[in-house]
């Protein structure tokens, strides 16, 4: 068990609040650092002394640098989809992402994880993985040593992910899909991802990225139809053009909770799966879980709702 020290930004999020636990725990003094800090009492009401909430804006040097003072290790769990005033992709994945490395470094942490994403790419024409991609260099210039996580669009009870897909799925008789629902995805389980930031904290010698995907690569449309059988309905499956689905993505994006976002779009207008030779899950001896084991529990979430 350790006793030493991590600073996690975005601790409250989907992914977050996982890292925080399984950080907790390890054994690790977990700081949840966020503007809101109440956020991390309301999730860890009973939390012992070893998780403490405190300040910490991602966009201000000195908020930033009180929040990591004294830690062995920080991360970067903060991501953005919708971009709102001045909280813009290049602010938050890339600016934010190398004050928080430089302090890091500066402040004497040894260990740094960034939670970026698969597909992350510096040259991409989408706004939102072009700014992943840079965070990404961003992050390495600043704190050399730092590790990347990339993880593939998460599940779980609560997700932005399967959760809306399976309320539609049960309610419509048609059922629009990305493109012509062959597009790939290897969804990972967000247990297994907060699981394997704990456990890349712990080893001596981590590699330098990680992608992180579930044991079983789907098409799109094999997806929904998986999901179909769960929840008793079967919609027709109607392919719809991308250019279609960026301008619902824009007309969303105007609501104040965006069901789906241009982001996601471009997100699914390529293949996410991990890539050849890279080390993943079973670098840190995780056996990462399907959809079809996690189902059962995430349409339970929803009855209890």
């Amino acid at each position: 068990m350790s006793t030493q020290s991590v600073t996690v930004f975005g601790g409250t999020g989907f992914l977050g609040r996982r890292v925080v636990r399984y950080l907790h725990e390890a054994g690790f003094i977990v700081r949840i650092a966020s503007r809101h800090p109440d956020r991390g009492l309301s999730i860890f009401p009973a939390a012992s002394s070893r998780i403490e909430p405190v300040h910490g804006d991602i966009k201000d040097n000195a908020s930033v640098a009180a929040a990591i003072s004294g830690v062995f290790a920080v991360v970067n769990a903060v991501s953005l989809y919708v971009e709102r005033g001045a909280d813009t992709f290049e602010s938050v994945h890339v600016s934010a992402a190398e004050r928080v490395a430089i302090l890091a470094r500066q402040g004497g942490a040894e260990k740094f994880l960034h939670i970026s994403g698969i597909g992350a790419n510096k040259r991409s024409t989408s706004p939102y993985i072009r700014c992943r991609g840079q965070g990404e260099e961003a992050v390495l210039t600043a704190f050399p040593s730092a590790t990347l996580f990339r993880p593939a669009v998460m599940f779980g009870p609560g997700d932005a992910f399967l959760t809306p897909l399976l309320r539609m799925l049960r309610q419509l008789p048609a059922f629009p899909m990305f493109g012509s629902g062959e597009t790939k995805l290897q969804p990972a389980y967000v247990e297994d991802v907060g699981e394997a930031c704990a456990r890349v904290l712990q080893a001596p010698d981590p590699h330098r990225v990680y992608e992180l995907a579930g044991p079983r690569i789907y098409t799109y449309r094999t997806l929904l139809r998986a999901l179909t059988g769960a929840v008793g309905n079967r919609p027709l499956l109607v392919p719809t053009p991308f250019t279609l689905w960026h301008t619902i993505g824009y007309l969303a994006e105007l609501l104040p909770s965006p069901p789906i976002t241009r982001s996601q779009v471009e997100l699914m207008e390529g293949d996410s799966i991990v890539g050849p030779d890279v080390p993943g899950f079973d670098a840190l001896q995780i056996s990462p879980r399907t959809i079809e084991d996690i189902l059962p529990e995430i349409l339970d979430s929803m009855r209890t709702a």
